[in-house]
């Protein structure tokens, strides 16, 4: 069973290697916003889309069959690189011969030799896959940090390099290549697992059983999430796309560190104890509580923010972006409820009911999709049904977990409640603040600095027991690491 302080060394680990990452992605993008035009965002932000799918079928679930089963050898991970390597070429193969079809259907003719080749990055995506399953059941989420930096780093670069002498989309392209191509390379000299041709299909067939449902759920999942996108390109232009995928960009940044940081090490952490029953709730309630004291004030303040924020990073240029913005705080806000209690029930290896979640939560979402085209026939519009849905599938994922673990909505909106209530009216005095007449940089700077102040403030006077344990984690953290 993992350890406490195993759990906090990797849940800070995870999150400096997301914050780092983002981080860094985030400058690049600046920058590249700055040199190139949002069509060109589009255009990449489509094969995208299509490449996270296939991506889905690569990985087949299996990759996280390998972190929730309790002893995985040095055959399964072996056979499930063989059976996802397979995979990657088959799709490779559909995904070349099909691209000229696909640039047809969207009348975009410059996308088929940038399908051919981004879609390479599904072989060197199956070794990042693997390395990634085995340093998460290993807890070794140092070797994460280092590796993403290590990639982030030089393809960002060459990313910047290639948008100033011409290339265009292509920069787009390379960057995204060559980071995954530098993260695999990174973690070969760092982590001791190797592929091999050792391959077992009765191997499979076990881990498949847990997988095939994550493999549904997941296609169900990133399917529909990258339908929006789909939509958007087909009906409008790939401007558009660009402006909707941008404004999800900031929210994205800021929780997506935390969340995903969460995410990785609860699987493994909350596995670990899946036959303690009280231990198990006391750490998802934990993951809750302390990550929406962080989260929900983030996205209050990000959405008052949003206009000086675009202007300021971006340019006028992305100005349409903001009220994506907005919406997608609406949206992430409440993330970390999805994260813990989904995390929750894959630990207890309940892929049927993660299955049956996302075929809930994907019919409802579908109809919300179609209801919003047909009603606003404009891309804001399928953002405002995008957030209306997130808020419904927030109450689809925590239901289960009352009859599971005795830890119903109730319970957790009770958890949750001081944070929003605390949230709120920082969010109005920070955006009381952008009538003040001063420099966009200045009143930005004092946004955030009284945002803060009055958030921990209140909270510190208030003793706020969330806020005592964050102090008392760092604290343990550093002391464990000699900071």
């Amino acid at each position: 069973m993992a350890t406490k302080r195993t759990i906090i060394a990797s849940l800070f680990w995870k999150f400096f290697e997301r914050i780092g990452t983002q981080l860094i992605q985030f400058i690049v993008s600046i920058v590249l916003a700055r040199i190139l035009a949002p069509n060109d965002f589009g255009l990449v932000a489509l094969i995208t889309i299509l490449i996270n799918v296939a991506n889905v079928f690569v990985q087949s679930g299996l990759n996280t069959a390998l972190i929730q089963k309790k002893e995985s050898d040095e055959l399964d991970f072996s056979s499930v690189f063989v059976a996802s390597f397979g995979i990657a070429t088959i799709i490779y193969l559909t995904l070349f011969f099909s691209a000229p079809l696909i640039s047809d259907f969207y009348n975009q003719k410059d996308l088929t030799p940038i399908i051919r080749v981004l879609s390479l990055t599904l072989f060197v995506g199956v070794f990042n896959s693997i390395q990634n399953a085995y340093v998460s059941k290993n807890m070794m989420f140092k070797k994460l940090f280092y590796r993403s930096i290590g990639a982030m780093l030089p393809s960002g670069a060459i990313g910047i390099v290639m948008a100033l002498t011409g290339f265009g989309v292509w920069a787009l392209v390379a960057q995204q290549l060559s980071n995954i191509l530098f993260a695999v390379v990174i973690m070969w000299f760092t982590v001791p697992w190797r592929p091999s041709l050792k391959f077992s299909m009765t191997r499979i067939k076990g881990l498949f059983g847990f997988g095939w449902k994550l493999l549904c759920s997941s296609l169900l999942d990133v399917g529909f999430s990258n339908l929006r996108g789909l939509v958007i390109g087909k009906c409008f232009v790939p401007a558009d796309l660009a402006y909707f995928n941008r404004g999800d960009t900031f929210p994205y940044l800021a929780v997506n560190n935390i969340n995903a940081s969460i995410s990785a090490v609860m699987l493994p952490a909350l596995s670990s104890c899946q036959d303690d029953k009280p231990q198990f709730k006391r750490l998802m309630r934990r993951s809750i509580i302390t990550s929406t004291f962080i989260i929900i004030p983030m996205m209050t303040g990000l959405a008052a923010v949003s206009e000086s924020v675009v202007k300021i990073v971006l340019g006028d240029a992305w100005l349409p972006c903001v009220p994506f913005v907005q919406l997608c705080c609406i949206m992430y806000a409440f993330y970390p409820l999805h994260t813990s209690n989904l995390s929750a029930i894959n630990a207890m290896g309940r892929s049927d009911i993660f299955l049956k979640l996302e075929v809930i939560k994907k019919v409802l979402g579908l109809l919300l999709l179609i209801g919003s085209y047909f009603y606003f026939k404009s891309p804001i519009g399928i953002a405002y049904g995008a957030t209306v849905g997130s808020l419904i599938n927030t109450f689809v994922n925590v239901h289960p977990n009352k009859k599971l673990m005795g830890y119903g909505y109730m319970e957790q909106v009770k958890d949750i409640m001081p944070s929003i209530l605390l949230s709120i009216p920082m969010g109005v005095l920070i955006y009381a603040l952008n009538f003040v007449q001063l420099n966009i940089f200045i009143k930005l700077a004092l946004q955030i600095l009284v945002g803060i102040v009055f958030y921990f403030g209140i909270a510190k006077i208030l003793h706020f027991e969330r806020l005592e344990y964050l102090i008392q984690t760092i604290a343990e953290f550093r002391r464990k690491h000699g900071k």
